[in-house]
């Protein structure tokens, strides 16, 4: 039995992937598109021509999931064919210990703060996968999954051709001056703007003059379709993967002139974006609309192309977005209906794993294979993409994934297999967890604060997630549990652990070891459980006595995070406090560490500054040795310090 099994996967592999007509894929991920966004999923006001009619070519899905809420992760579950409970990115990171991350002349200027927190060497990509069965790859789009000066750049995770952003904070702005081609800078005929600007003190943001800092001269998304038009056209007759990662229509709102003046007149009048939020907008809907179709007409360009040489009907194409709609810099998801069935404001969108913020569409068009007009319900993810692809393509995997081959449920040549589960987590809003099983949704919301309740929904019946019915099933809720404890593994990194299930910080450890360090003669350490972090939001509750003291830490942290900390006049929130203690004598001190609270009690000066000394030595060094770090946190082991 398992010998004809065999055999029929073989013939399978053989009828999608011969030898001699092998298919090209492109994969085509728009950035922050709802669900809803697209014609053929509902959406009455943008138009998207070309999309539907790909999805009228070939099969639309209407339970597909990104693997993240978020870009970064969600490309490392793509790229890598891990779900997130197993990925090596599971959040947004953009390295900040680096510097000053977030300044763009500073970017610019020094490419090693570019790009994001890089894949591990070991770690195989999509790309790799099928550079080494003989694909020509090429990527244009943004990247985010490593930075320029290491080795988990496109050219080196598998992509023989790259022109794109490799940094997402970059992509911020959709008129750079400079992309990436393979691995140089690419220059651009754009002027230095600030990310973040507003308009000008004193500007009428009535004028369209006042925003023309925001319209310049190279639309890097223009730049980076004529790159992928000139890839398809350069492979010719020899087999190729694209992956086309657009930045649209991630905010800034920024697109061609002529589709926001198509959609003024659609949608009429309307208050300009001007908060501190992205780039500020005369027409904010319209330009978004304008941004949404223009990427559609691109798909357009991309099928003509095709067409032209004669690869349509042996190409692969897939088309989805990396997470729902978002909820800043001008955007209006409710207005669009952005999240098609699933609400879409903060709270439900872009960043939370709910339906609106994970629930993506999904178009799959192969005319030598898919029939066309057809409708999945599978339930899918990300994940499956690698070995969808790699079967479509006959290449062998070198390493399993959390995914399942959809070529089944494509071509209806047998079975499809199903997943009996979907996991998600995400590290940030107050730490999330998620799973889909069968028509039930299970979710964890704000777990740092320690709310580990598992809120359930019917997605049949419930598709806005607005009637838990926990009460009413728990022998459900007890099956998602088990199966959340089994999902996942500790993360690698501690940005992306989650202490409420046990994960454990290296950081800790690491301040834990600082702490015992402290041990000598004259001075005493005893350790608890549990760490402070100083943060922005710290407090201090100052005294005379300790003004020194307190001054000396405070030049300390400005070296590196150019903040001061907050001074208090009483106990509020997480802070530090200075209180002398008349029966101590003045070269005495007490340090006491909690999750809540440094408290230094001593007898005078003297005693205040030691006890300073003593908590900077538990604090990381390594924050402060080289230049300013973006948004530091300084993590001290609790426990108390008493010197003899």
């Amino acid at each position: 039995m398992k010998y004809v099994t065999f055999i029929a996967a073989v013939l399978l592999m053989t009828a999608c992937a011969s030898e001699s007509d092998r298919p090209n894929v492109i994969y085509i991920l728009a950035d922050d598109l709802g669900y809803g966004e697209l014609g053929c999923y509902g959406q009455e006001i943008i138009e998207t021509p070309h999309l539907d009619a790909l999805a009228a070519s070939g099969m639309r899905f209407t339970q597909h999931y990104s693997g993240a809420p978020v870009c970064a992760p969600a490309r490392c579950v793509l790229m890598t064919g891990q779900h997130i409970g197993h990925a090596y990115i599971r959040g947004n990171d953009e390295w900040g210990e680096r510097g000053l991350v977030w300044d763009y002349q500073e970017m610019y200027d020094n490419p090693q703060l570019e790009g994001q927190r890089p894949l591990p060497d070991t770690m195989e990509t999509l790309a790799q996968m099928l550079q080494d069965d003989g694909y020509r790859t090429g990527m244009v789009g943004k990247w985010g999954l490593g930075a320029p000066h290491t080795s988990s750049i496109p050219t080196k995770k598998g992509f023989d051709y790259f022109l794109g952003y490799n940094c997402q904070r970059q992509a911020h702005t959709l008129y750079p001056m400079h992309l990436w081609r393979n691995e140089e800078k690419f220059p651009l005929d754009n002027k230095f703007v600030n990310l973040h600007a507003n308009l000008s003190e004193g500007a009428d943001p009535q004028d369209p003059a006042s925003y023309a800092d925001f319209s310049l001269n190279e639309y890097a998304p223009t730049v980076m379709h004529e790159g992928a038009l000139n890839f398809i056209e350069e492979a010719g007759e020899e087999p190729f993967f694209l992956y086309y990662a657009t930045p649209i229509p991630h905010v800034p709102l920024q697109a061609p002139q002529r589709w926001v003046e198509y959609y003024q007149k659609i949608i009429g009048p309307e208050e300009p974006h001007t908060a501190n939020s992205y780039y500020p907008c005369l027409a904010p809907r319209a330009t978004y609309a304008a941004m949404v179709s223009y990427l559609d007409e691109q798909v357009g360009e991309l099928v003509a192309k095709l067409k032209e040489m004669g690869q349509y009907e042996n190409t692969l194409i897939i088309f989805s977005s990396d997470n729902g709609p978002s909820f800043t810099g001008g955007t209006d998801s409710p207005y669009f209906s952005s999240a098609g069935p699933f609400k879409s404001e903060y709270g439900w969108g872009k960043g939370f794993v709910h339906e609106g913020g994970i629930r993506v569409p999904m178009i799959a068009s192969w005319p030598a294979k898919i029939s066309p007009g057809t409708t999945s319900d599978l339930i899918s993810g990300f994940q499956d993409v690698m070995p969808t692809v790699a079967e479509a393509c006959g290449v062998r995997r070198k390493k399993p994934s959390d995914g399942i081959s959809m070529i089944p449920e494509l071509t209806g040549i047998e079975d499809q297999v199903e997943h009996p589960y979907l996991y998600w987590e995400f590290p940030s809003y107050g730490g999330q967890q998620a799973i889909r099983m069968g028509k039930w949704k299970g979710i964890r919301k704000n777990m740092f604060q320690k709310r580990l309740r598992l809120d359930l929904f019917d997605l049949e019946k419930d598709p806005q997630e607005v009637n838990n019915l926990a009460s009413e099933y728990p022998h459900i809720v007890s099956q998602m549990l088990s199966i959340m404890e089994k999902a996942r593994t500790e993360p690698s990194l501690d940005r992306f652990k989650f202490e409420v299930l046990g994960d454990v910080k290296q950081g800790y450890l690491d301040a834990q070891e600082r702490l015992h360090s402290l041990q000598e003669d004259q001075v005493e350490v005893s350790a608890t459980e549990g760490y402070f972090e100083i943060v922005r939001s710290t407090g201090v509750v100052e005294h005379p006595a300790a003004t020194d003291a307190i001054e000396r830490m405070q030049e300390r942290l400005d070296l590196t995070s150019g903040y001061r900390l907050r001074s208090r006049k009483s106990l509020t929130g997480k802070s530090l406090v200075f209180e002398q203690v008349q029966d101590m004598s003045a070269d005495r001190y007490q340090c006491t560490v909690d999750s809540d609270l440094i408290e230094i009690k001593a007898g005078g000066t003297q005693g205040f500054e030691q006890a300073v000394e003593k908590l900077m030595a538990a604090m990381d060094g390594a924050i402060w040795e080289d230049h300013r770090m973006h948004n530091p946190r300084w993590m001290i082991a609790a426990g108390t310090i008493t010197n003899q």
